[in-house]
């Protein structure tokens, strides 16, 4: 079948590489000229180094004709770019095709996530939405090292038929229906990697580390039953696997962000550092109202944002942690 991929990140090219591997005919599309023909000469992705793009995907900033007669449509762009990337490619698109979101994220002021924004922008019940969320580093994916993900939907066939179409010998997808649970772990869990990422960087060991991702993912769950998620989803892959993958590994953007605050640098000089967009820091916002507009308390969201928007420093955020008054678990 036919694929496009709209967003030629690092997460998009690999999803390129593991589709196309499947034959399936793979068309990635982005407004971004130079990248686009920069990959499309060089077949390397600057941040994948090492990994040949495979010579069969098509790099295209025609985005008409990459849409044209897709089976499935990926949205791979950064989650501030997913309304825009839609809104464009909403006239192009057949209600017959199945839009699957792997961008994690949740919009600020509106509080949607990534599929109730396409799912608001085509406005058409026709429209199947996948969201393919779990612990996947597009480093490990792009060399074959074995994954796990799970496609979430409320239409279990378009689930299915995404689950065929991704899954090979070292990439296996689940299935699941609590789509909105599966995307709110998405988005949260990269602000809990930040707060990991700060914890090294100042110093401190597995046990605050460890201690953070448990109580890390309680608040995201706790916030998800409060809005009707499905328990069993804070569990799974979309839950404690992908928190646990972003908030230790040095794949990981957010963490290494984390790192660089916990070790004194401004945001401005850690964003630089990084060098891509750190998903934590554009989900701060929307966490922050939502846990107010549903009257959960999320400690540890709190002095993230502190130290992102604030100027707390990430010594004072540890501090107000534990002085906070003692309860039960």
């Amino acid at each position: 079948m036919k694929i496009t991929i709209i967003g030629c990140g690092t997460w998009g090219t690999a999803l390129a590489n593991l589709l196309v591997k499947a034959n399936h005919d793979v068309f990635v599309y982005s407004d971004r000229a130079n990248e686009i023909q920069e990959l499309s000469l060089k077949r390397v992705h600057r941040h994948l180094e090492n990994v040949p793009i495979d010579q069969t995907i098509i790099f295209t900033t025609d985005l008409k004709e990459s849409l044209k007669d897709a089976s499935i449509v990926v949205i791979a762009t950064p989650s501030i770019y997913v309304r825009k990337s839609i809104e464009e490619a909403k006239s192009f698109l057949k209600p017959n095709q199945i839009i699957v979101v792997v961008s994690k994220g949740i919009e600020k002021d509106t509080l949607l996530t990534m599929s109730e924004i396409v799912e608001e922008v085509l406005d058409n019940k026709e429209f199947k939405v996948v969201a393919l969320l779990g612990p996947t580093h597009a480093e490990e994916v792009a060399i074959h090292q074995p994954t796990l993900i799970v496609a979430s939907s409320a239409d279990k066939e378009a689930a299915i038929t995404v689950q065929k179409a991704f899954s090979n010998n070292y990439f296996r997808v689940y299935t699941n229906n609590d789509i909105f649970g599966a995307e709110l772990c998405g988005a949260l869990k990269n602000i809990i990697a930040l707060a990991a990422g700060m914890s090294d960087g100042m110093g401190f060991g597995d046990n605050a580390k460890a201690a953070i991702i448990t109580r890390g993912l309680a608040e995201i769950t706790r916030l998800g039953l409060a809005l009707g998620c499905d328990f069993a989803t804070f569990s799974g892959l979309a839950g404690v696997g992908d928190i646990v993958v972003t908030a230790t590994s040095n794949h990981s953007r957010n963490h290494n962000a984390g790192y660089l605050l916990g070790q004194g640098y401004s945001l401005d000089e850690t964003l630089e550092k990084v060098g891509m967009v750190v998903e934590g820091i554009n989900a701060l916002v929307a966490a922050k109202q939502l846990a107010a507009k549903n009257h959960v308390e999320m400690p540890i969201v709190n002095v993230v944002y502190g130290v992102i928007y604030e100027g707390l420093s990430p010594k004072d955020a540890v501090e107000s942690l534990f002085a906070r008054r003692l309860i039960s678990e």
